[in-house]
């Protein structure tokens, strides 16, 4: 708080008779504002529309009585003041399009004297009239660094143990450093509350927690809209094969959620066929790492209206810069960005847009695109440097399926060993991993319409009666891989 002081102070030093502070935090702005006042020696008033004007101080007096709750009031006793008071109105934003009231803003904002008073409008969300933005300057507070953090989950924490008879929270370093890289990006108020409900559920601060503090996050961020908080991250153990690439996040994995400065990695791309992972592979991402997943959906982006769809795209990635930590997944990125002369230039400002974000991003944000037709993406996307690397996902080998079949099978309370799933592999033969979860759950179904358990027989037969990918579009996927070779890190 010191240095928002300090930094306050250094605004009205300079004169402007109009601040705009923007904060969800009122409290701490409040706070802030007292510290400042008691500093310099400056008179504090308060202004709501619900008490009106009122002296901050041992006494709380009102002035200019019961009328000072209307805004119009209240801003002519400011104007008319001669002296060098701070006056902080709350929540004016309703009332700004108002023609006095503007009237009356512009006159406190031109006063030049030092005696004049200072006028702060607090709110979370706030815009001036043209005509007097440009006698305003604006201020933010700052943001809790990670020590702050740690210490406000280490206060809740002792409240919690004074409640309940001297009883420890338990947790675990990692863990606890976790919980405050996620709550980085709020104020101290949110982070405190956050905090406080993690602890007080179970008393406890576990890998559990994760999930509903970020969901917590997002909705108290309020980011719904083009993106969505995905809520069941995959743990790699769901992940048949792709040992290349779990090999890969595992040895980055403390340089992103530790790192500094250019060398953090910034996100990956996987290429291949439709069911062969790559959605799964770009959940487990965020559930190995313990980061928020939030997914990018192209078909809610984009507006008729010129210029809108590239202003949704500017507004969902700070969001995410917002979330960061986390992992951003775009799922399919070459629906959204794949080049053409039809759509008026939109898909071309789009990519504009990605790519300048993707370049000058500083905020831990890591991309995985996912992409099944890579002919269709812009060669600009691709170039080296846009990623770390380009994976290339291909369909499953025999000991691959042999896995994906025990994880399905295992997942429905079926004994792989029992069913013979290196056989069941054998006779998979370029299936997908999607392909081989709906041949399990087909044999689920045949076995309660005929009130039988699953068995292999059953299992083979709803092999035999699926055509795979591989087999229906067998061109496109050779061309695919023909791409793919030389260009890109075999996944698996």
């Amino acid at each position: 708080m010191k240095n928002d002081i300090h930094d306050l102070a250094l605004v009205l030093d300079s004169r402007v008779k109009l601040v705009m502070v923007e904060s969800w935090d009122e409290r701490r702005v409040l706070e802030t504002l007292t510290g400042l006042a008691v500093r310099q020696g400056l008179g504090l008033y308060v202004w709501s529309a619900t008490d009106g004007l009122r002296h901050l101080g041992f006494d709380g007096e009102q002035q200019g009585g019961e009328d000072s709750c209307s805004p119009e009031v209240a801003l002519k006793l400011v104007k008319h003041d001669l002296r060098a008071n701070l006056y902080v109105f709350c929540d004016l934003h309703p009332f700004l399009s108002e023609p006095k009231l503007v009237r009356l803003l512009k006159d406190v904002a031109m006063r030049e004297a030092s005696t004049a008073p200072t006028l702060v409008l607090v709110s979370h969300a706030l815009k001036l009239p043209p005509e007097v933005q440009r006698y305003a300057a604006r201020f933010s507070l700052s943001l809790p660094a990670e020590e702050e953090l740690l210490a406000i989950v280490r206060e809740e924490a002792t409240l919690w143990s004074e409640r309940n008879c001297g009883a420890r929270v338990r947790t675990d370093n990692r863990t606890l450093q976790q919980v405050v890289k996620n709550l980085r990006g709020l104020s101290h108020a949110e982070a405190r509350a956050l905090a406080r409900n993690v602890i007080c559920d179970d008393g406890a601060i576990t890998q559990e927690d994760l999930p509903e503090l970020n969901r917590a996050k997002f909705q108290m961020l309020d980011l719904d809209g083009v993106l969505s908080f995905e809520y069941q991250t995959a743990r790699f153990a769901e992940v048949g094969g792709l040992a290349n690439f779990k090999r890969w996040l595992a040895e980055r994995q403390g340089a992103f959620l530790n790192g500094r400065g250019d060398d953090v990695p910034r996100g990956v791309m996987l290429v291949g066929v439709q069911g062969g992972g790559k959605s799964l592979a770009a959940k487990a991402v965020a559930g190995l790492w313990g980061l928020p997943l939030l997914r990018l959906d192209f078909a809610c982006l984009y507006n008729k209206y010129f210029g809108e769809t590239e202003r949704n795209l500017r507004e969902a990635l700070m969001l995410a810069e917002q979330m960061a930590p986390c992992v951003l997944w775009m799922d399919e990125i070459e629906k959204g960005l794949a080049t053409g002369d039809m759509d008026g230039g939109v898909s071309q400002r789009v990519l504009g847009t990605l790519l300048t974000w993707m370049a000058e991003r500083s905020a831990p944000v890591f991309m995985v695109a996912t992409a099944n037709a890579i002919d269709r993406l812009p060669p600009e996307l691709l170039r080296k440097g846009r990623f770390d690397e380009l994976f290339f996902v291909d369909l499953p080998d025999d000991t691959t399926r042999a896995e994906i079949f025990r994880i399905h099978l295992a997942r429905r309370e079926l004994r792989p060993d029992d069913l013979g799933v290196t056989l069941l592999a054998e006779a998979s033969s370029g299936f997908s991993g999607a392909e081989i979860e709906q041949v399990v759950v087909s044999a689920v179904y045949a076995a309660q319409a005929q009130q039988r358990q699953v068995d292999q027989p059953m299992l083979l037969e709803c092999i035999r009666a699926t055509s795979p990918l591989s087999i229906v579009m067998a061109e496109r996927l050779e061309a695919l891989r023909a791409w793919a070779q030389g260009r890109t890190v075999q996944a698996d």
